[in-house]
C-alpha cells in the first residue's frame, strides 16, 4: 500500500471514522500513541525549528500527524514500535 493511502486512511478514520469500527479504531490508537508518548521522535519532546513551525503533535521521524497516523490501521511506524494492523 501506498504511503499516501496510508495517509488517507488515518484522517478518514479520525474525521469520519466507520461507526462500526470506531470503537476498535479507537482502542488501536489509543495503545499506539501510548508508545508514541514515550518515544524521543513524539514532537512535544523534540525542540526544533520545524516543531515551532508546525501546530500539530507529529513523529519528527516520518513527519506524520500522531492523531492520523496511529489512527491508519495499514500503517506501522517507521522505528518498528507499532505494526500495520492490516496488511494491504
Amino acid at each position: 500500500m501506498s504511503k499516501l493511502q496510508e495517509m488517507y486512511d488515518g484522517w478518514k478514520n479520525l474525521l469520519v471514522p466507520n461507526h462500526e469500527m470506531q470503537p476498535v479504531i479507537e482502542r488501536i490508537a489509543a495503545s499506539r500513541m501510548n508508545i508514541c508518548n514515550t518515544c524521543e521522535f513524539d514532537s512535544d519532546k523534540v525542540s526544533n525549528t520545524m516543531t515551532k513551525i508546525r501546530f500539530d503533535r507529529h513523529c519528527t521521524k516520518c513527519g506524520c500527524t500522531l492523531a492520523a497516523k496511529t489512527r491508519s490501521l495499514t500503517s506501522s511506524c517507521p522505528l518498528e514500535k507499532w505494526k500495520a494492523e492490516v496488511e494491504m
